[in-house]
């Protein structure tokens, strides 16, 4: 079976004015199914504009970029969009809600790129706020939530559409440590339910969370290890229902 993400020299080059600024340069590698990988490195590391591509925002310059066993490298704007909005649940560090909105109509929002929209898309949006302990928040707006709530209303956001991989980008960067360990035990549980997660940060402690460490420096791979001192599984957060799983209704 084919890895999930398949990565063969991948290289990504921007122009500003004469200058080439070479954000990646012959990145290679491979996730599985199942997996749960930091992506590390510091400030210009080619951290950002890996995660682009993994996320399907970007094409590279040159390489191969295959995921779930389809070359997706050079496809157009509208055939990355068709791709993403059916195979990656994003969240970011900051939030991105819209502040007006309830839990629910946040979550809500994925589900209206639908095509046919889901008859159960209210249930669903609902399972996935349980999922994450909030269905009693559910119609609380963004200033009513604590940071930790908003960044766990975005994963049930990332979520209500059941995507294959899970794209966190510096998940915990706004929150304290207390809050920010509560969303990194969510994703811990989601990949142990067999999510495929990926998180890009630069810290070392949040990278302890997960089972694998990619380093990146200067646009280029330098380690991919196993992370074999974690103390941090798994998981330390339950549902609102300790039996429910971590999942919403499926499509």
């Amino acid at each position: 079976m084919a890895p999930l993400i398949h990565c063969t020299d991948l290289a990504k080059v921007y122009r500003k004015g004469a200058v080439a600024v070479h954000a990646l340069s012959g990145v290679s590698f491979t996730i599985e199914a199942g997996e749960m990988v930091a992506i590390m490195g510091p400030s210009g590391a080619g951290k950002s504009t890996l995660m682009h591509i993994l996320g399907c925002l970007d094409s590279p310059t040159s390489g191969r970029f295959s995921l779930d066993g389809e070359e997706v490298a050079h496809k157009s704007d509208a055939e990355l969009a068709i791709i993403r909005n059916a195979k990656i649940g994003f969240t970011f560090q900051s939030f991105h809600l819209l502040p007006r909105t309830t839990a629910l109509e946040n979550v809500l929002l994925p589900l209206a790129y639908s095509n046919p929209y889901p008859a159960d898309a209210e249930a669903r949006a609902a399972a996935a706020l349980e999922a994450v302990g909030l269905g009693e928040r559910a119609s609380h707006t963004p200033a009513e939530l604590s940071g930790g709530e908003q960044q766990r209303v975005a994963i049930a956001r990332a979520l209500v559409t059941d995507p294959q991989i899970l794209l966190a980008d510096e998940p915990t960067g706004n929150l304290d440590s207390v809050a920010g360990n509560e969303v990194l035990a969510i994703f811990q549980r989601l990949n142990a339910e067999g999510r495929t997660c990926i998180i890009v940060t630069h810290d070392a402690e949040t990278a302890r969370w997960t089972r694998r460490l990619i380093r990146l420096k200067d646009g280029r791979i330098v380690s991919d290890e196993p992370v074999l001192e974690n103390d941090r599984l798994y998981a330390k957060v339950p549902a609102e229902d300790p039996e429910a799983p971590c999942t919403p209704a499926p499509s």
